[in-house]
């Protein structure tokens, strides 16, 4: 793949931002495609890792300035989940040695986060080069660890997760291995101890599921799967889609499936572009704070979570729908995007 025109031509103070933006794109699609490839069993989702640590640390209590970007979770119904710690990063650099330069700063915001044994968590780390001559190039590197399990514990056994989750106040800070009779000082970071494997693989999973409705548009049911401290509040004042409120937005059909969310129009190389994105209906009737008979549903993410994982491998690959107009792209746990031109 190569940038475009307009990306090649993109102002000096907007590189920056690109850099960030493309690198985490391509990072996290490569993430999720090599991890489907190894683990097919199991469901791979991707959490933003700043929204999780939130409901269980104060912001700014670890002491250190670095933690991951994102946490892959690779899951299967009723099974202890694999928690990944990733970090990315982007360049406009001539070369690879920008990238290297970024893989090494990106190995201390992973190395900020440990679950479970000390050493022994699992991570990936990229640096995106985004030449302005060549292709589009994606350097990787993968840590294996035995640790990263979310196994339960019969005093810590694992939660229905349609219940809500609460926030925790866990001391920060890493902590090494004994020496003999010594225990050392903590170092500064993110520690995931055993005891809050439950705790942590609840919060996982509703934060994952909060990102599917707000991929829809819909705030009031964003926030009903986050904690206080993960700003559940900034989320209810906003408007709701079509099947959960009075304000209209968007429902569209697409490759055959019935979706809702919501719009946007928007400019690019001069055209009027409009970009839909939303969730199919009939999964997202299982999270809404109501049915489609205006009832007051409860929200059903284990059930969620069955149905999309029971799924995996039958939604559509083609990338073009010719009653919409444009490319469409649907993901596994049931959110498209969709983009067409418009007539000006």
């Amino acid at each position: 793949m190569q940038l475009s025109d307009e990306g090649k031509g993109i102002a000096r103070y907007y590189k920056q931002l690109q850099s960030r933006e493309l690198g985490q794109g391509f990072a996290l699609a490569l993430a999720r495609h090599v991890l489907r490839q190894r683990y097919p069993d199991r469901f791979v989702s991707i959490v933003s890792a700043d929204i999780v640590i939130r409901a269980g640390w104060q912001r700014g209590s670890s002491g250190y300035q670095y933690q991951p970007d994102f946490f892959a979770e690779v899951w299967k119904p009723g099974e202890p989940s694999w928690v990944i710690p990733m970090a990315t990063k982007g360049n406009h650099g001539r070369g690879p040695s920008s990238s290297y330069r970024q893989l090494a700063a990106c190995s201390a915001h992973v190395e900020a986060m440990h679950i479970g044994k000390w050493g022994q968590t699992p991570c990936l780390i990229f640096s995106t080069e985004l030449s302005m001559e060549g292709p589009v190039t994606v350097h990787c590197l993968h840590a294996p660890g035995k640790s990263g399990w979310l196994n339960a514990f019969p005093e810590h056994p694992l939660r229905n997760l349609d219940s809500a989750a609460e926030n925790k106040n866990i001391m920060p800070g890493i902590q090494p291995p004994s020496e003999g009779d010594e225990t050392p000082d903590p170092e500064p970071g993110f520690h995931v101890q055993p005891r809050h494997y439950a705790w942590f693989h609840h919060v996982l999973a509703r934060t994952a599921t909060a990102g599917v409705a707000a991929f829809a548009g819909d705030g009031d049911t964003t926030a009903r799967y986050l904690t206080t401290r993960q700003g559940s509040q900034r989320y209810t004042t906003g408007f709701a889609h079509p099947a959960t409120g009075s304000v209209q937005d968007a429902a569209h059909e697409l490759l055959d499936i019935s979706f809702i969310g919501t719009d946007h129009v928007f400019k690019m190389n001069g055209k009027r572009v409009e970009a839909f994105s939303g969730v199919a209906e009939d999964l997202f009737s299982l999270l809404s704070p109501r049915d489609k008979n205006g009832k007051p549903n409860p929200g059903r993410v284990e059930q969620y979570r069955h149905e999309i994982y029971d799924r995996r491998g039958t939604w559509p690959e083609q990338m073009w729908d010719q009653k919409w107009g444009g490319p469409v792209s649907v993901h596994e746990d049931g959110t498209v995007l969709a983009m067409r031109l418009l007539p000006f």
